[in-house]
């Protein structure tokens, strides 16, 4: 299968799927496709690097598998595990069906670490696919450094090792996206695996896009009010500046409220669809001198 023909016809199908990409997001995403290599997607929180990848797969008719990574991610929970409880009903029945002179345990043992006992996790689910498949890997730096060993088969060589069964190889590869927002520093070895993109918030000039975009009966005026605003926010020092995400959210709130004027009235009462912490409340309303709703 071919993802993409040119960064162009990414940029195209893409923005088709509801997803503004710049150039060099569309250069890059086409890459991935076309040598079949992981695409690294870093940068903050809420700037849409996994967005990008269900833009992909709807852009692509692919379907998308997502493991989101947290601490304490385990290959258990990553790639595959067998089924114990099944197994042991299965022991148990070999044994109860027995007639008195034992139960062939190396029949017992191939049976029950088969196809049937094992329970298949989202790297394992998207190697085997056939269809055309998004592996999305999200937020990988919240995992251990230890998971980015498990990584490591799946990134280079598409394929996952199961001690029982032997290498599963993928009969189509997917197109896989990890995204980090960078709270820790990826290990070499997963770096070089990767093609590499920094996603950082979007000029002023493109969030107007991306608005207009996502919310089509936003009025001009608002919409630049809204954008600058947003950007004195992200030039605070909060706790959670505000994503592209929250900044489509506040536009419909302000289109919900019929408001048609983005004063500092209208900031403080609808500050809460872009601020999610009492602490950034406070200095937003300190820094940009708003009254207190």
């Amino acid at each position: 299968m071919t993802w993409f023909d040119a960064p162009a016809d990414a940029a195209t199908r893409l923005e088709a799927a509801g997803y503004l990409a710049d150039a060099a997001t569309a250069t890059t995403t086409y890459l991935a496709g076309a040598l079949e290599k992981p695409l690294l997607l870093e940068g903050p929180a809420g700037v849409g690097k996994t967005e990008l990848a269900k833009a992909v797969s709807r852009a692509t008719g692919a379907d998308l598998v997502r493991l989101q990574c947290y601490e304490g991610l385990d290959e258990a929970r990553a790639l595959y595990e067998w089924n114990y409880k099944k197994q042991l009903l299965r022991i148990q029945a070999a044994n109860a069906g027995g007639s008195g002179e034992g139960v062939d345990w190396d029949a017992t043992h191939d049976d029950i670490f088969s196809e049937e006992f094992l329970l298949t996790r989202p790297l394992l689910t998207a190697i085997r696919r056939e269809q055309p498949t998004v592996l999305l890997i999200d937020e990988v730096d919240k995992t251990d450094i230890e998971v980015e060993g498990l990584l490591l088969e799946v990134l280079s060589d598409f394929q996952v090792t199961i001690p029982e069964l032997g290498t599963v190889a993928a009969t189509r590869r997917p197109f896989v996206v990890l995204t980090s927002n960078a709270s820790r520093e990826l290990s070499e070895a997963v770096k070089r695996r990767c093609l590499y993109l920094h996603i950082d918030y979007p000029d002023a000039a493109r969030e107007r896009q991306i608005l207009q975009s996502q919310v089509p009966d936003l009025d001009d005026r608002i919409a630049e009010q809204l954008v600058a605003t947003v950007g004195r926010l992200r030039e605070l020092e909060l706790k959670k500046a505000p994503s592209i995400a929250e900044s489509v959210d506040w536009a419909r709130t302000l289109i919900a409220l019929e408001i048609r004027d983005l004063d500092a009235k209208a900031i403080a009462d609808t500050l809460g669809a872009v601020l999610k912490h009492q602490s950034d409340h406070e200095r937003a309303v300190k820094e940009l001198k708003l009254a207190r709703s």
